[in-house]
């Protein structure tokens, strides 16, 4: 049966413009950017297919072109087109948070430094540079490596904080392993930069660990 014959709140795009985007599966979603099927199956077939055979969205977005493209009823156009869509909503949260209060809306941080962060396959050490209104200035990636003690240089913390003129700091780092528990050493880098920042007036007030799931020092009372 064609999405058309479905019954109107059942069709992806009605559903959405009477329920919102939040209501829609991953599968509707997707089929509302697909737009159509193929010979046999609707886009929310095709969609459901596509979520099956590369295990999820996330995946979806991260295969590359080539596995994207050899998939039955994917193409060049429609993989330029997704890549495209990843990156206006990247663009997105970095300017929403630019022009609003970054601790205002968390779950907006959360998914930013994730995006930044969640697919390296080593250890990056970012920090998020704001105002005294919490407002981002910079958001920059600092360290590569193994994250501890010897890696992330605290003067060179200062430094860039200094460079921003920031009020305020909030560290991000991620585990390529997808275990976001913290580690002693990343408890013990967060206190030692926390104490050098407090020298010249500049508040920690967070350090996100991202895996496949994140972690708030915050919220683990670990600040």
């Amino acid at each position: 049966m064609a999405i058309t014959d479905w019954p109107l709140d059942e069709r992806p795009r009605e559903k959405l413009m009477l329920r919102g985007a939040p209501a829609l599966s991953d599968a509707e979603l997707l089929a509302i950017f697909l737009r159509v099927g193929v010979k046999g199956k609707t886009a929310v077939d095709l969609s459901r297919e596509l979520l099956q055979t590369f295990g999820s969205l996330r995946q979806l977005f991260d295969a590359d072109a080539q596995n994207f493209c050899a998939t039955h009823g994917m193409g060049e156009a429609k993989y330029v087109q997704l890549q495209a869509v990843l990156e206006m909503s990247k663009r997105y949260l970095s300017e929403k948070m630019r022009r609003g209060d970054a601790l205002s809306d968390p779950e907006a941080v959360r998914f930013y430094l994730t995006s930044k962060l969640r697919d390296y396959r080593f250890e990056v050490f970012a920090c998020l540079f704001l105002d005294n209104r919490h407002r981002v200035i910079q958001y920059e990636e600092l360290f590569r490596g193994t994250i501890d003690g010897a890696s992330v240089h605290p003067r060179e913390v200062v430094r860039r904080a200094l460079h921003h003129n920031a009020a305020a700091i909030i560290f991000a780092h991620n585990h390529p392993s997808g275990v976001a528990e913290p580690s002693q050493a990343d408890e013990r880098i967060t206190q030692k930069l926390k104490d050098a920042l407090h020298l010249i007036d500049v508040r920690v007030l967070d350090h996100f660990v991202i895996g496949d799931q994140v972690v708030s020092f915050a919220e683990r009372g670990l600040l």
